[in-house]
């Protein structure tokens, strides 16, 4: 390579480093300590306040953060309004009518910013919130590392695609958090997630009329909830023995063949996960353990940093 043209090249080289240095920085523990010091306080305040009034919303956070990390990464933008011009990813089919606690993260972006203006990303907001969650109904902490940026795009279509269905069996599941670079473990553990919140009627109506391997006793306990047809947007708990306790209850009714969804189930049916099961039904310590080590892992997936996307100003709206 002639000199001239290998100093143009090594010269591409540095620029392209510094453009990656700078939209792939690392997220840091420490990130608003200067910039927004009181940040993990307002947050858990208004978590606190939120499922005080009611406890379901801890699940809902949680899983409104899981379908956002799902879908390009955890960047806020399954917060964004649909719009005349845009199209988000709030009517998905797996969100439409049933992700929920959209208002919270509002109060929490409203807050923050009176105390820490133009700070503080809508996708930060969500993971603290949905660690605070997990947290006030009993269950692990973890450290939240921070510094996302929000998206100023969103993708009902990739929604559609890469959310995980209810009715999903285990190859499938597996293949879905593969995608994401989450493990069987990953998976298994994450779904423990379950132990608190609750799920519509027509998620669960098929198994508790047709399931094989569901125990009669809870399946006839679940049709008075859930009738052969009608009743759709009824509601049952996810974990029917503490339904507003992040404990590994979820686990123990899935070896008594209690699992609501079939996704639920299917982590415990004569398959792989079977033992880890059994390991999280026997050993709280080991799942929360296990649950915390994941939503690391989870709220770590392709992050927006450095100078990608922006501060969103109103969660539901681009700047």
């Amino acid at each position: 390579m002639a000199p001239f043209l290998r100093t143009l090249f090594f010269v591409a080289l540095f620029i392209l480093s510094l453009l990656s240095s700078s939209t792939n920085a690392q997220l840091s523990t420490n990130f608003y300590d200067k910039t927004c010091p009181n940040l993990q306080t307002i947050v858990r305040n208004v978590m606190e306040q939120a499922i005080n009034g009611e406890a379901r919303l801890g699940a809902s956070i949680l899983r409104l953060f899981f379908h956002d990390c799902f879908v390009n990464g955890c960047d806020a933008s399954i917060l964004l309004d649909d719009s005349g011009t845009f199209v988000g990813e709030k009517n998905a089919v797996p969100n439409q009518n049933s992700v929920r606690g959209y208002e919270v993260i509002d109060t929490i972006k409203t807050n923050v910013e009176a105390a820490c203006n133009g700070m503080v990303s809508c996708a930060d907001i969500l993971a603290l919130a949905a660690r605070d969650g997990v947290v006030l109904l009993g269950g692990p902490s973890w450290t939240v590392a921070l510094g996302r940026r929000d998206a100023t795009t969103a993708s009902q279509s990739a929604a559609n695609a890469q959310i995980p269905s209810p009715f999903s069996d285990l190859p499938t599941l597996t293949t879905f958090f593969a995608a994401k670079g989450l493990n069987a473990r990953d998976l298994t553990v994450l779904s423990g997630s379950h132990t608190i919140g609750q799920a519509q009627c027509q998620f669960f109506r098929g198994r508790i009329f047709n399931g094989t391997n569901i125990d009669t006793n809870f399946a006839e306990s679940r049709r008075s909830i859930c009738p052969s047809s009608g009743g759709d947007t009824n509601l049952s708990p996810l974990d029917s023995l503490t339904p507003i306790r992040f404990d590994n209850n979820y686990f123990s009714e899935l070896v008594a063949r209690r699992g609501l969804l079939i996704s639920d189930q299917v982590l415990f049916n004569g398959d792989s996960q079977d033992p880890l099961v059994r390991t999280y039904s026997d050993n709280n310590a080991a799942f929360f353990g296990d649950f915390a080590e994941a939503m690391i892992k989870m709220a770590n997936i392709t992050p927006l940093t450095g100078t990608a996307g922006e501060i969103r100003r109103n969660c539901r709206l681009v700047n």
